[in-house]
């Protein structure tokens, strides 16, 4: 990446080729340096070691689960059971994100781009779909299993090898896609300072009930007041959040 000055920001090509603007905000180093370098070095390392533990022990355990759902992919419709996406990862990297497929295979992301795009640059109260969420409504694109597995969030499962592979964590930040980070407001940059994680505070907090601007706020919350007792606060929280199906699709 190359160096700019303070404040202006700096761009980071994905492997699609295509730039992706990344703001260069100083991320919490006073606070760091408050609160102990060598603190912080244990809890980061504590933070990994929690991730390695719950991705091996998740991927073991819902091995028979991984099957099921693929296969009943599969059988209602063409294509792999697997989705893979390029999403932005720390600092603006981009990596491959997967999913269980939720929806019909080849579809066109345009319906879903325009969307974002409004989303993030009106924030309109207009874009709440019929559930009253942010969220696009009568997705034409998803399948009748697709719409289970988004409401209960089975289909985010496999990115429990993403967090293996140190792409993701746990506890994070949601990875945007790179046509979200294209749209970007400047204090929304602060979000790629982080890991991304399969749950975070924004995820507990109401998901798609939250506007954008309200989703920034509490991931910069996070960021910015991170500890590992947060982490496993947020861990404790998501079950429940998971089957309230609280601002899920």
């Amino acid at each position: 990446m190359a160096s700019q000055d303070r404040g202006q920001p700096s761009a980071v090509t994905a492997t699609a080729g295509q730039p992706v603007w990344l703001g260069s905000h100083g991320a919490s180093a006073e606070q760091r340096f408050h609160k102990g370098m060598l603190g912080y070095s244990v809890e980061r390392f504590g933070k990994r070691v929690i991730d390695l533990l719950g991705a091996v022990f998740g991927l073991v355990v819902l091995s028979p689960l991984f099957v099921l759902v693929g296969a009943a992919i599969r059988l209602e419709s063409s294509g792999p059971a697997f989705f893979k996406q390029e999403r932005i990862g720390k600092d603006g990297q981009p990596f491959t994100f997967y999913k269980f497929r939720t929806m019909k295979n080849g579809n066109n992301s345009k319906i879903h781009q325009e969307y974002v795009r409004r989303l993030i640059t009106d924030g309109s109260e207009e874009l709440k779909g019929e559930t009253g969420s942010f969220k696009l409504g009568a997705d034409p694109r998803i399948t009748r299993l697709g719409h289970f597995l988004r409401h209960t969030s089975i289909d985010e499962l496999p990115q429990l090898i993403n967090v293996l592979t140190g792409e993701m964590s746990l506890v994070g930040p949601r990875p945007p896609l790179p046509y979200e980070v294209e749209v970007y407001p400047e204090h929304a940059f602060r979000r790629l300072e982080e890991t991304p994680g399969m749950t975070g505070l924004w995820q507990v907090s109401g998901r798609a009930d939250t506007t954008f601007d309200e989703m920034v706020e509490l991931d910069v919350k996070y960021i910015d007041n991170w500890s590992l007792g947060l982490d496993v606060s947020i861990l404790a929280r998501t079950i429940p959040a998971v089957f309230g199906g609280k601002g899920a699709w």
